[in-house]
């Protein structure tokens, strides 16, 4: 806590006081934007941890069927099918603002061409059956690619939030304060020494006025 090097005049104390005022405004609004980032943040981690799961699990059980598929075409003749894809999908990429964060929103809109870059005739049941679980994953990638990266967004502006809390909750207000208790410090013992000087002219006075008064007795 650091005194700000000002002059201890009237002004100067009205001018800290409404500083202070808008300080300590902005530091609840950015505590009530943290926290409520905070939360959604950890609802974001919470439904990407889920659907994560949820891929790597579908994606485990696609990579069996295709070990399975290999096994009985052999790895040359697998690679082969899979070389050449003939579809492709087409996705947007648009925002959406939360919390005055810009997150991602990602939409699948069509799929182009043939999803098998092979013919049924001499593949196996098992390699079909493994592509079509990537298929069927495809919008669940989209969606988590975009809560994954919503999730790194919100923790970025969560820390940069904290920050500027921090600075108002343990620099700036506390420098305010204390200058204002300084400067208030200063001008009551200003006061009190006018005060004193003020009721010392008065004892003059009187003094004066009652010689004055004896002398012409």
């Amino acid at each position: 806590m650091a005194r700000i090097n000002v002059n201890p005049t009237r002004m100067e104390l009205a001018r800290l006081k409404k500083s202070l005022a808008s300080a300590q405004k902005g530091h609840k609004l950015l505590k009530d934007e943290r926290d409520e980032l905070m939360r959604r943040f950890l609802e974001t981690v919470r439904l990407a941890k889920d659907l994560r799961e949820k891929v790597e699990d579908e994606l485990l059980k696609s990579q069996r069927y295709l070990q399975a598929a290999a096994a009985q075409l052999g790895t040359k003749k697998l690679k082969t099918a899979l070389l050449l894809p003939k579809g492709t999908l087409l996705t947007a990429v648009d925002k959406q603002t939360v919390m005055s964060v810009s997150l991602p929103k990602f939409t699948a809109l069509e799929k182009t061409g043939n999803s098998y870059s092979y013919g049924f005739a001499h593949t196996v049941a098992d390699l079909d059956t493994s592509v079509n679980i990537l298929l069927s994953l495809q919008d669940d990638l989209l969606r988590l690619a975009e809560l994954e990266k919503s999730a790194e967004l919100m923790a970025g502006e969560i820390e940069r939030t904290r920050r500027r809390v921090n600075a108002l909750e343990y620099v700036m207000i506390p420098d305010y304060q204390e200058t204002i208790r300084y400067i208030s410090s200063k001008l009551d013992e200003n006061e009190r020494s006018n005060s004193i000087r003020l009721l010392k002219v008065k004892d003059m006075v009187i003094n004066e006025a009652i010689e004055s008064k004896r002398r012409s007795d």
